[in-house]
């Protein structure tokens, strides 16, 4: 047996640590002497304590690890990994996301905020046949899932639009997660549901202020700031769910510099 300083100049564990997987639980000397409360490691627990600091420098925390080491199915094993790197990739991808914000920030730094001009018109929206999926999605990113899935419905069942392609956001508030959003495709006729794939009348908006966003999804910002102004400056109101149609994306244009989207709002006086 080895006093826990030994154990740790083999392990290249500190004795902080050693004392720390202790107290939590995770990790404890094979013995303790009763009289000085030494810590007593054994060799053939390095095998463990490799397999916990692997797990930790992998990003697991201390409960993670714990039920690690207890599973004894490889396949929930194998499940926790595949979670825990899904989750690391989500983090990344926030990290990312700030990043990009950081250099919009440094870019702009010094200069007043750029306000784009937009047109806004007011149209009547006549009722259309659609068919669509609706589904209350992780945050807004994934609504992208959603048009993956109506696609591929729409494929595999010889649909073919009778428009353009729109958005429904059911929301009455803006949510960081959870949530609903409705896509729709229009169709010539109404058939019977499928599953998730709903075959209805999306009814008609008597006014509806429309203004045309052209560039990359993640600037559309300030074209809802613009129509928010215009709204207000008119003598307007929302009375209804937001939508957004997609005139040209990632499916008919390769540059997002180029995508076109109509945002829509129902207003009244």
């Amino acid at each position: 047996m080895f006093k826990i300083g030994e154990f740790s100049n083999f392990t290249k564990v500190s004795t902080r640590m050693l004392r720390y997987y202790d107290q939590v639980g995770l990790f404890k000397p094979i013995k303790i002497d009763n009289f000085s409360g030494y810590r007593y490691y054994s060799a053939s627990q390095m095998t463990e304590l490799a397999k916990i600091i692997t797990l930790r420098d992998a990003g697991f925390n201390i409960a993670e690890i714990s039920r690690l080491i207890k599973m004894e199915n490889e396949q929930d094993v194998l499940d926790e990994l595949k979670r825990k790197q899904l989750e690391i990739q989500e983090n990344i991808n926030n990290e990312k996301m700030k990043m990009w914000n950081i250099d919009k920030i440094i870019s702009n730094f010094g200069k007043e905020m750029l306000i784009m001009n937009y047109e806004v018109i007011l149209k009547e929206i006549p009722a259309c046949k659609v068919v669509s999926t609706r589904s209350q999605v992780k945050d807004y990113s994934k609504e992208i899932d959603l048009w993956a899935a109506l696609g591929e419905f729409a494929q595999n069942n010889l649909l073919q639009p009778d428009g353009a392609p729109f958005a429904i956001y059911h929301d009455d508030e803006y949510k960081e997660k959870n949530v609903d959003i409705e896509v729709a495709m229009p169709v010539a006729g109404l058939q019977e549901n499928k599953g998730n794939f709903v075959f209805r009348e999306v009814p008609s908006v008597s006014c509806m202020a429309t203004v045309l966003y052209k560039g990359r999804y993640e600037n559309i910002d300030g074209a809802f700031h613009f129509l928010a102004n215009w709204i207000e400056e008119n003598g307007y109101k929302p009375c209804g769910k937001v939508r957004q149609v997609s005139i040209k994306g990632e499916w008919n244009e390769p540059n997002p510099d180029n995508y076109l989207v109509e945002i829509q709002m129902p207003v009244q006086k």
